[in-house]
């Protein structure tokens, strides 16, 4: 072991936004970095979500206006909210933390931590785009989005943001927003379709093109010398007292200092028999691309319909929906169907029927909405997810506090509030 207690070389679990952010600040340490996924990069829920860089929008998903359409609205599968009937032990310790989480006392308590969050995540995204030049660059696929938008229906609707807005400020965080009609809004995208009655401009937001952003990053981590192996299906960690081995199927192996678990929905599988006991659950997210007449050149979110849009360069991505079921259940089209239900009132000029990339990811979902960063019960593994629909956001601070915490370097104080060995549902 390279001075003292810091290894020499660790093995990430998980190719996605966590697992290679981890490998990239590992590397400015100075630590040897082995990135192993049984896919490929971004091959789970980092490649089809909405890309959103947005410390306004960052919130618990667990939130009292769940309370407001009840049970009835997680019933229906054309519902932003979707939890399909089953008997399934491990989905109802979940539901039931979610619910407790949702009353007004403990979601002003994640608000709290959120608020203290703030901007840190993008700090931490301009260190690795300052540092890197592999691939395009992952700077300029960092975007601002001039002003961030969302849309409403109603006045009533654009409410509930407001409320949100009031209650970050409360907590300690600041927005800065501009009310806009919904012809003003039209006015900066013409796609928008009559029935936009009002919206929000929010100011000192970003995107990215997820994909392009990943590989450009996987690139940087190979240039500085780290591997990542796909096709790797880890079925084992072992700790081994003075080293860990991570085993695939088919007799692989890899023996190592330290592992760090990125595994996003399937954390819970591996995480559990080193003492994480919170349960990570699938919150599974849809998207596919369309090709509007007028392409949008900003990120759009109607949050009341629950529908995330974002420019692609020569696509436009629509995604939605959380579904609360097994990450590894197939995707099911009625979900599509319901985004698009969702989105086409507040459109004109899209061939809804002309949708490609069609896609589904599980979203690692804990009841407090907080997510699990730091060492387990075993002093040579790490775990780093549960981040919800906020991996991207948070992926680079999350790799940032693990490369902190494993190098024995001063981690930032906001960790305090992620521990993986906390008590809760």
């Amino acid at each position: 072991m390279a001075g003292g207690n810091v290894p020499d070389h660790v093995v990430v679990v998980g190719a996605g936004f966590v697992g290679l952010s981890t490998a990239w600040y590992l590397q400015e340490a100075g630590i040897k970095v082995t990135v192993v996924d049984r896919g490929g990069v971004a091959s789970g829920s980092s490649w089809g979500n909405a890309g959103w860089l947005t410390p306004a929008l960052t919130l618990p998903i667990a939130e009292p206006s769940i309370f407001k359409n009840g049970l009835k609205m997680m019933l229906d599968p054309a519902s932003p909210l979707y939890i399909p009937l089953r008997a399934d032990a491990k989905l109802l310790r979940f539901l039931i933390g979610f619910a407790w989480h949702s009353t007004p006392k403990k979601w002003e308590e994640a608000m709290r931590v959120f608020s203290e969050i703030g901007a840190t995540g993008l700090d931490a995204f301009d260190e690795i785009a300052q540092s890197t030049t592999a691939g395009p660059g992952v700077q300029e696929l960092t975007k601002p989005a001039e002003p961030f938008l969302t849309g409403f229906t109603s006045l009533s609707d654009r409410d509930a943001l407001l409320h949100e807005f009031e209650m970050i400020e409360k907590t300690g965080g600041n927005v800065e927003y501009e009310l806009l009609t919904g012809d003003e809004l039209r006015g900066i995208e013409p796609t928008l379709s009559n029935k936009v009655a009002a919206g929000v401009a929010i100011k000192n937001q970003r995107y990215i093109n997820p994909p392009k952003f990943m590989d450009s990053l996987a690139e940087s981590v190979i240039a500085r010398g780290g591997d990542i192996i796909g096709a790797f299906n880890v079925t084992d960690v072992r700790d081994n007292g003075g080293s860990v081995t991570v085993i695939g199927s088919e007799g692989r192996a890899i023996t190592a200092d330290h592992v760090v678990l990125a595994t996003g929905a399937w954390m819970t599988d591996m995480a559990s028999k080193f003492g994480v006991n919170v349960v990570v659950q699938a919150g599974r997210g849809y998207s596919f691309t369309v090709e509007p007449e007028d392409m949008p050149t900003h990120p759009i979110y109607f949050p009341t319909q629950r529908v995330a849009c974002t420019p692609l360069g020569d696509r436009f991505r629509i995604a939605g929906t959380m579904e609360f079921r097994d990450a590894n259940h197939k995707l099911e089209p009625k979900r599509i169907e319901a985004i698009v239900a969702a989105a086409t009132p507040v459109y004109k000029g899209i061939n809804w029927e002309n949708r490609k990339e069609e896609w589904v990811g599980g979203r690692p979902c804990t009841a407090d909405g907080l997510p699990l960063i730091g060492q387990t019960a075993s002093s040579r593994v790490s775990v780093g997810g549960g981040h919800g629909m906020w991996g991207v956001a948070l992926g680079p601070l999350t790799g940032k506090i693990l490369a902190a915490q494993i190098a024995g370097q001063q981690v930032p104080g906001i960790a305090r509030h992620f521990n993986p060995l906390r008590k809760g549902f």
